[in-house]
This record gives C-alpha cells, structure tokens and sequence, in this order.
C-alpha cells in the first residue's frame, strides 16, 4: 500500500510511518516543522519527507493518506484531500485497524510522564524477553526508535494521548485502542484549546476506561483526585492502584530524596513481594513512572526482581533531562516539561540531585495551552527551584510575559530574542551549573546554540 502520512513529523504521526515501513507500505508524508530527532529517524527508515502543506503533495495518487490531528480545514494540502476523493483515515484509527488486531495493548495515559513511562515499561518487557512492540511520543535511547512492532504476538505498549483525533473526529485518540492494561499515571487539565475545563478531559478517560475487557485491568495512580471520579463514573475491570499510600496495591518508598533510590512493595492476593530500584533518574516524579511500568510488566508475567535490576540499564527518552553535552563543567540538559507541573517536578528532580553548581531554568512556553495562558498563573511556583530563569517568549504567545517575569525579580530575565537568551545565559553560566531547557518544540536549536557558545568562551578561571 502507498500510504501519505500529513503531519508526519509529529512525534506521533512519525511513529505510525515507522510501523507502516516496518509493515512493509510504501510511506510519504508532508509536515510545515522538520526538525530532529523525528525527521532523522525518518529519513533513516527511508520515509520520502515534502516540506510544507501543498496540493500537488498528493499528485501520486496514495492508497491512503493518514491525517495528522494538527491539521484543520483551510489547509491546503487537507482541503486537496477532501475535494481528491482519495481515501483518509486518522492516525489513531489506523494504528487500531492495521497494527492492534489480536495484540495484547497496554496503553499509557496520563497529562504527565506518558512517555518516561511507556519507554519504562517496553524496556522492561524487552529485558524479559518478551520483544515488545511501541508506539511512543519520543525515542527511548535503549531502542533508538520511537516505534517498532515487536514480536508477532508479543504486548504492544502505546502512549495513549487524551488531545482529539483529527479535524474530522474530535474524541480523544485513546478511545481507539481498545487495551486490555491501562494505566492512567495522573489527571490534570491540559490542552485549553480543545478542552473547557477538567471535568470534560475526565469524561474523556471514562471514555478510555469503558473500553477496557472486564478480563482486562486497570493500574491508576493514588492521590489523584481527577482520576478517583473518572472510576466513580463506573469501572469494570479490576482496579490496582501504585504510588505512596499505604493502602495502594503498589507501594513506593524513596531512599533518597532525590529519586535515585527507591524500595517498591507489591501486595498482591498471593502475598507481598518487594524490591529496590537504584538508578540514573531523578525526582519523585520519575520514581512514580517507573512504579507504574513495573505494575503493568507484572501484569505481563515479569518478575519483580528481575524488573528493579532491569531498570538500572534503563536510559532516558531523548528530550526527558537529556544531558545534551557538558562544556568546562557546564551541563546542557533538555527536557519536554511544558505544563507547569511538569517544569516543577523536573526542576525538583534535578534541584534534589545537583549539590553543586546552579540550576538555570531556560523556558520557552510554547504548548497551546501555554499560548492561550490558562495556566500562567502557576508559572511562578513552578519554577521555584531555579536559581534563574531565561523566559522565552514565542511568537504567537496570545499574552504578554512581561508581567509574569517582573514578579519574580531579579533572578528572570524575558527575551524574544535567541542569540540575546543564548548569551544571557553562557555569560551567568559559571563551572557545575546545570541549564535545563524545557520546550515542547525544537526552541530553535538552542541546545546546540547554547554548547557552540560555552566553547568559544573564555575558559573559566
């Protein structure tokens, strides 16, 4: 099959056109952004990539042309599609009628951690020998692909994203895939350009928890009070929940503050089993992912032990506190934290584990719902554990930050401009710091700008 993928280079939509390849379709796709590490591993998978949305983009005729659900009407290339006749799917439907028949689906839901936790979870399935197959919305680095199908009848892991389908489906992608193992990590509102408020994101995931088989399970997160009324609305298959109470099924225990090590208790109906995990992430945050893939690898036969052990071969997704390059003592770090929970548990994280150096947050809110300003109000607190702040302000920011930064004094500084954040930055930088970049975008390549900068300083006395 000739199949056309629009959008093709969202983290998403570039995974499906992997598993397409791997199935053997000839794979063609259109994106307005290419930009790494999508696009390369594309290119690398010999996917043809058309820059820009244009009609004569679908001159060939495809069998099938898959649309992105960041496209909408008025576009060109969607608006050639629509008057072509050619057949069109969305990238939710087509992953469930090509790649999910008769697989065994755990699906990774949550506002927060879903692809910290989805790349946990294939790897410790892949350390048991059970040869996963994933779709995930970023590249696990023990993989270094962001999708493959796995074994013929082996688990399939997708991140199971709450934002809407396509322009012409507005339900929530994961009511696509069916799982037999959900896992539903925390509820918060997000994505204020198609939702009102959290109690429609809510329905949505009563949604995701009315497909899941009675003969399948359901791994939810405690202390989330979002996701306690999605299950008052009605659940139908078992329920274990994982994190810090006493009463949860799936215990965690911190044995550092920061996150590095950590006790996991499971009881269970054939009695209690527990385990230490001692490994390479920090923050709570990420303790809490790693609970939730090894109650989901256990639901898959995984021993316990053996998981702890795995998970200290486990290595970040890239863009999730990847350590981008370090220079005379200066870390560069990239991290995807865009909602102001996330930017607070990353800072957190990385607060707890640096006992040296300063923390220098770079921030570019750029996420729609960051654009729309339903959450600004909490940008300050979220950013409490740095010791400065670099705000970013991109075009198209529906508000102006000028406000938000001059409550927080001395210590933040806005720019509009690249070069001028690039140098503000390298200047203050001084030996042991650590500047973690937060962006749900390329941020104009300022990871590598950043690293040019610091070589050509003076070196540090």
């Amino acid at each position: 099959m000739r199949l056309h993928i629009i959008g093709i280079c969202g983290t998403f939509m570039g995974s499906l056109a992997l598993l397409a390849r791997e199935l053997g379709h000839q794979v063609s796709g259109s994106d307005a952004n290419v930009y790494p590490p999508m696009s390369t591993q594309l290119e690398e998978a010999g996917i043809t990539l058309m820059v820009g949305y244009r009609a004569e983009n679908l001159d060939d005729m495809p069998d099938l042309v898959v649309v992105g659900n960041a496209l909408s009407r008025g576009n060109e290339e969607v608006e050639a599609l629509l008057n072509s006749g050619l057949r069109y799917t969305s990238g939710a439907q087509w992953l469930s009628d090509y790649v999910l028949p008769s697989r065994k689906v755990i699906a990774v839901a949550g506002t927060h951690g879903k692809t910290t936790t989805a790349s946990l979870l294939a790897w410790l399935l892949e350390s048991a020998g059970l040869a996963p197959g994933f779709l995930i919305g970023g590249v696990p680095r023990n993989f270094g692909v962001s999708a493959r199908l796995g074994g013929h009848a082996s688990p399939f892991i997708v991140e199971a994203d709450e934002y809407d389908t396509a322009f012409f489906d507005k339900r929530s992608k994961f009511v696509h895939y069916r799982p037999d193992i959900a896992v539903m990590n925390n509820l918060e509102f997000d994505h204020a350009d198609i939702f009102p408020d959290l109690a429609a994101i809510e329905r949505q995931f009563h949604h995701l928890v009315r497909t899941v088989p009675s003969q399948g399970h359901l791994l939810v997160a405690d202390q989330q009070p979002a996701l306690e009324r999605v299950l008052e609305m009605g659940a139908w298959s078992p329920v274990e929940h994982f994190g810090c109470l006493s009463t949860s099924e799936w215990q965690l225990r911190l044995e550092r503050d920061d996150g590095t090590r950590f006790q996991v208790l499971h009881v269970g109906p054939d009695g209690e089993e527990d385990g230490v995990v001692e490994w390479g992430l920090t923050g709570e945050h990420n303790a809490r992912n790693a609970l939730a893939a090894l109650a989901a690898a256990s639901r898959c036969g995984v021993d316990l032990a053996r998981a702890c052990a795995a998970l200290a071969r486990f290595q970040t997704p890239r863009r999730r506190q990847e350590v981008i390059g370090e220079v005379n003592g200066v870390q560069v770090i990239d991290d995807f934290a865009h909602h102001p929970t996330a930017i607070s548990a990353t800072l957190g994280g990385l607060r707890a584990a640096t006992t040296k150096g300063r923390l220098l947050a770079v921030i570019e809110p750029r996420s729609n719902t960051m654009r729309l300003g339903a959450l600004r109000t909490r940008l300050n607190d979220s950013v409490a554990e740095a010791d400065a702040v670099f705000w970013f302000q991109p075009a198209g920011l529906d508000w102006s930050m000028e406000a938000l930064v001059a409550e927080q004094g001395e210590r933040s500084k806005l720019f509009s401009d690249i070069d001028e954040l690039v140098n503000a930055v390298v200047t203050q930088a001084s030996p042991l710091d650590r500047i973690v970049v937060m962006s749900n975008g390329g941020f104009d390549g300022v990871h590598q700008r950043l690293l040019n900068a610091l070589n050509a300083k003076e070196p540090f006395e």
